[in-house]
């Protein structure tokens, strides 16, 4: 799988950043860690353990420090932490950069940029922005809807209804994030975000109507940019062979980017309303989440010693 990177051209973009000096390279400078620096150990002159490929930010403690070095001194450091070649040095709560700052950066074409932000502010807001950059990702055949607050991913073959599914929970009310296919991000190691890919976003595929742009004809409450993937339910065509789950006892997960994610598996045929399926499927979930299972309340009825399993065996 490629290393994820953002350019640093997009964060200055999505953070309105000032840019104080420019070796005019911007847009090919690329972010491929999520973690950043505040080098106050650096400037001091330690440098083991360091990670030269981190953003490097100066907040009010490293500008005081700064401050106390002779111009000599200064000059010296910053020429060390410049060569390292770090992809950047952002300034903070818009502090004027010192007299030998610009001309240090200069030697190493190291970009200056500055934000008016608190330090921890700005931080906190970068290193959240760098995680869903840059987190592991994948590309799925499927649609993502929101049902009262849920991420569902519809997942099925091509055909079997996901989008009309879809289209349908959208009349509902509800909101269509990503149609026919999802781009998912492992954004923590138990939450995936999926999105539509920036060509089809808000666009849905009808067969025998052909593209319809939701946003359009439903208005903007109808999408949303992204959302997390809290269940998946997989349609599949009816098989008269195969044995579904009547009751809903056991408990079922897909595994996407290595997360098991809870599902369900429902048959498509004739006649069945799927997108009040999927959104029963939804409250269910979230009834779930909150304790309370049905199938297990209606086994404990039948059998309140334990001594039945099935309902149908």
């Amino acid at each position: 799988m490629p290393v994820a990177s953002v350019y640093l051209s997009e964060i200055i973009k999505a953070f309105d950043l000032e840019v104080i000096y420019s070796p005019g390279n911007l847009d090919q400078i690329r972010i491929t860690v999520a973690d950043v620096t505040r080098p106050g150990l650096q400037l001091a002159g330690y440098y083991d353990h360091f990670g030269p490929d981190r953003i490097q930010l100066i907040g009010n403690m490293e500008h005081a420090y700064l401050d106390k070095l002779s111009p000599e001194i200064r000059r010296k450091r910053l020429n060390a932490l410049f060569a390292k070649n770090i992809p950047c040095l952002i300034l903070t709560r818009n502090h004027d950069p010192h007299p030998e700052l610009i001309p240090s950066a200069k030697k190493k074409k190291i970009p200056i940029l500055r934000t008016k932000l608190a330090t921890s502010e700005f931080m906190s807001s970068l290193v959240k922005h760098l995680n869903i950059e840059l987190a592991p990702r994948i590309s799925m055949h499927g649609v993502l809807v929101e049902v009262n607050g849920e991420g569902i991913l519809i997942l099925g073959e091509s055909g079997v209804g996901k989008s009309e599914t879809a289209l349908e929970i959208v009349k509902r009310g509800h909101r269509l994030i990503a149609d026919d296919q999802v781009e998912i991000r492992r954004v923590s190691e138990t939450t995936l975000l999926g999105r539509a890919p920036d060509i089809i976003r808000h666009l849905i595929e009808i067969r025998g109507i052909g593209i319809l742009d939701v946003k359009e004809l439903f208005g903007v409450s109808s999408v949303k940019l992204q959302e997390s993937i809290d269940f998946v339910i997989n349609l599949e065509l009816w098989d008269e062979k195969k044995v579904y789950d009547r009751l809903g006892i056991n408990d079922e997960t897909t595994e996407i980017l290595g997360i098991p994610v809870p599902s369900i598996t429902i048959p498509v045929g004739p006649g069945r309303n799927l997108a009040i399926i999927v959104e029963a499927a939804a409250i269910n979930y979230r009834v779930k989440k909150m304790g309370h299972n049905a199938a297990k309340s209606l086994i404990d009825r039948v059998f309140p010693t334990g001594g039945g399993l099935s309902l149908y065996s």
